[in-house]
């Protein structure tokens, strides 16, 4: 009889995470694929919907490929590509938007973060005005900043970045730990070489993209099987709030997905991912409710 009513126990708490897991994951639909991205981006590993240009996407690819950046419609068709020149795609793995130089002008964050051996002193993010003209195919960017960022505790492989809309910080994520860590970079940006601030150590493992949403209350982050999500209701510090408990949202597991972004509009939440045995990845939209 005990080991009966154990076992109802179970039955009963595993009812009511379910029930509780249903209830904070609900709000968004499943994902409906808008369009297959171009040959041109078949190793995509950021995205962010732009502000200049709303519903086109600022995408790139990460290493081995030409230093390049991306705008992509919302049925996932090449609009333009931006070429910064003088540089080297050392590994590209995440795309930001945000201010730079100037506070009243919007900035493309190309995030050279990636370091799978372990072996790079700085991380290069490349910093350049959002383009208002998208009437040409390609452009040249030859105005760039740099920003030259050292982790603290040494050498680590990231691949996840994004920026606070409020505050116009940066923050990165460590990738390959057990437990990764999360760093931020102070704005507005100093010179030289920075040193980023080490916030928190967080119970996650394989984190590739992020994103925080344009009033900031709400957090994405992802990994190759999930993608967590929180709502920051009462203004915590973002190492704080991460430290929470968060829902699991819905997530067609893509192979090879390392990109989130945040509609910007809060209808919903975007992923594409890299082309796989010769399938090209495609752009997804997972509805608000």
């Amino acid at each position: 009889m005990n080991r009966f009513l154990i076992l109802l126990a179970f039955v009963a708490i595993a009812c009511h995470s379910k029930k509780q897991e249903a209830a904070t994951t609900d709000s968004f639909l499943k994902g409906q694929s808008l369009g297959t991205l171009s040959e041109k981006l078949h190793e995509a590993s950021g995205l962010v919907e732009s502000i200049q240009h709303p519903n086109n996407f600022w995408m790139l690819n990460d290493s081995g490929n030409p230093a390049e950046v991306f705008l992509v419609d919302r049925k996932a068709q090449t609009k333009m590509v931006c070429k910064l020149k003088g540089i080297a795609n050392r590994d590209f793995e995440s795309i930001a938007i945000g201010r730079g130089k100037d506070s009243t002008k919007t900035y493309v964050y190309a995030g050279d973060i990636g370091d799978n051996n372990a072996q790079y002193d700085v991380k290069l993010v490349y910093v350049f005005e959002e383009p208002t003209d998208v009437s040409s195919a390609e452009v040249t960017i030859t105005n760039f900043d740099t920003l030259q960022i050292v982790l603290p505790d040494g050498k680590r492989d990231s691949e996840a970045m994004m920026t606070d809309p409020i505050s116009y910080d940066l923050y990165l994520f460590s990738k390959r730990e057990d437990s990764i860590r999360l760093y931020r970079v102070k704005y507005p940006f100093a010179k030289g070489k920075i040193t980023a601030e080490k916030l928190t150590t967080l119970n996650f493992h394989n984190i590739v993209a992020a994103d925080m949403s344009v009033d900031g209350k709400e957090v994405l982050i992802k990994n190759y099987e999930a993608i967590y999500y929180w709502k920051n209701e009462n203004g915590e510090p973002l190492e704080k709030l991460l430290q929470r408990k968060p829902s699991v949202l819905p997530y067609d597991p893509e192979r090879q997905g390392e990109s989130i972004a945040w509609a910007r509009d809060g209808s919903g939440y975007y992923t594409v991912s890299e082309k796989v045995d010769g399938e090209l990845g495609k752009l997804l939209f997972y509805q608000r409710k």
